[in-house]
Formats: structure tokens, C-alpha cells, sequence
């Protein structure tokens, strides 16, 4: 099987677009890694021109999945402890990603439960390197295609309202509207204050 066939109902096209466009049309996908998995309900959005990117300084080591072809994974540790998990966004060069920020836990939550620990069912995938954690991410599978990681996305029988607000743990670019969210969801990664529609 390719990778394009084994990703993603969805296919790569549907993420070759502007990551905050596709990190709205995440919101109420199903996320499955193997076994484990549910309804994204929360993603934040990324790109060269953003202060806050890894990708802002152009490719290196760490970021260089950043600028492979939509549909890649871009996985990377977060202040040496936790994994993130990444969609990258638009075409080859681009330097695009999507930030998977938090699920629904809906499939095989004795699998998340096992990873995490005696944690609430509601904190096993709120949070990036919660979810990566509970979804068995690993640094192996950076510059994956994402068929090829075993990491599946598929569309929503029903989306959700979606709202934009800023985005969380961001020095620079603080105030911009990329963090994309389910609106009165109660799986997100820390309550919204302010929003608008995405």
C-alpha cells in the first residue's frame, strides 16, 4: 500500500492548503495512531512567516520536516521532556504545520490509560505532549508521510463550531488568532477566553 493510500480517508490534498485553514478543518476529524485515537477538538496553526514558527529561521535540523510535502509528520520534543505531534500543511518548501493540541479520547482508551497513568479520562489527550503520550508519538516517526507513521485522519460525521483564539506557550506572535478550537468543548487543553468564528 503507498502512503497516500494508506493515510488518510481524507487524502493529502486535504491538507495542501494555509495551515490556519487547515487547522480549522481538523476540528472534528477523527485522529487515529494504531489503536488509539478520537475527535480532534483543538489544533494551533504555523508557517515560515510567523514569529513563533520553528520554520520562521528557514529549514535545520530540527525543523527541516517542516518544509516536506503536505500530509508529512513533523514530530519534535517540546522542552526536552514532551513529543508533539504535527500535520505539515501546503506544498513542499512551504515550512507548514498544524499543532495537534487535543482530542476526544474515543478509541482504545485502555491503551491511553495504560501510557498516561491514573489520570482523568479528560486529561489523557488535552495537551500536545499529553496526547502525543497517550497516542504512542516518538521521535521515529518525525519526516514520516503520515499513512507511513500508521497515523490516520478521517472526516467528521458532523463539524463542530469552530472559533479562533490565541494561541498558548507562545512568546512571539502571542495575539494572533491561531489556535483553533471546538467550540464548548470540554476536552481542550485550558479553557477559552476570548473567540471568534474560524
Amino acid at each position: 500500500m503507498s502512503p497516500a493510500a494508506a493515510v488518510c480517508a481524507v487524502g493529502d490534498s486535504f491538507f495542501a492548503g494555509p495551515p490556519d485553514e487547515v487547522a480549522a478543518r481538523l476540528v472534528g476529524c477523527t485522529l487515529h495512531v494504531g489503536a488509539a485515537g478520537g475527535v480532534i477538538v483543538e489544533t494551533e496553526a504555523y508557517s515560515e512567516d510567523d514569529p513563533a514558527s520553528h520554520s520562521h529561521r528557514g529549514p535545520t535540523p530540527r525543523c527541516r520536516s517542516m518544509f516536506g510535502p503536505a500530509g508529512t509528520l513533523y514530530v519534535y520534543r517540546s522542552h526536552g521532556i514532551h513529543w508533539c505531534l504535527n500535520l505539515v500543511t501546503e506544498a513542499a518548501g512551504q515550512g507548514s504545520a498544524v499543532l495537534i493540541r487535543a482530542i476526544e479520547p474515543t478509541r482504545g482508551l485502555a491503551l491511553m490509560r495504560s501510557r498516561r497513568g491514573d489520570v482523568a479520562d479528560r486529561l489523557l489527550c488535552a495537551g500536545p505532549g499529553r496526547l502525543a503520550q497517550a497516542l504512542g508519538v516518538h521521535g521515529g516517526m518525525d519526516g514520516m508521510h503520515a499513512g507511513e507513521a500508521g497515523v490516520e485522519v478521517r472526516r467528521g460525521s458532523a463539524r463542530p463550531a469552530v472559533d479562533a483564539v490565541t494561541r498558548i506557550g507562545v512568546s512571539h506572535g502571542a495575539d494572533l488568532p491561531r489556535r483553533m478550537v471546538a467550540r464548548g468543548s470540554r476536552w481542550l487543553s485550558r479553557p477559552v477566553r476570548q473567540a471568534v468564528a474560524a
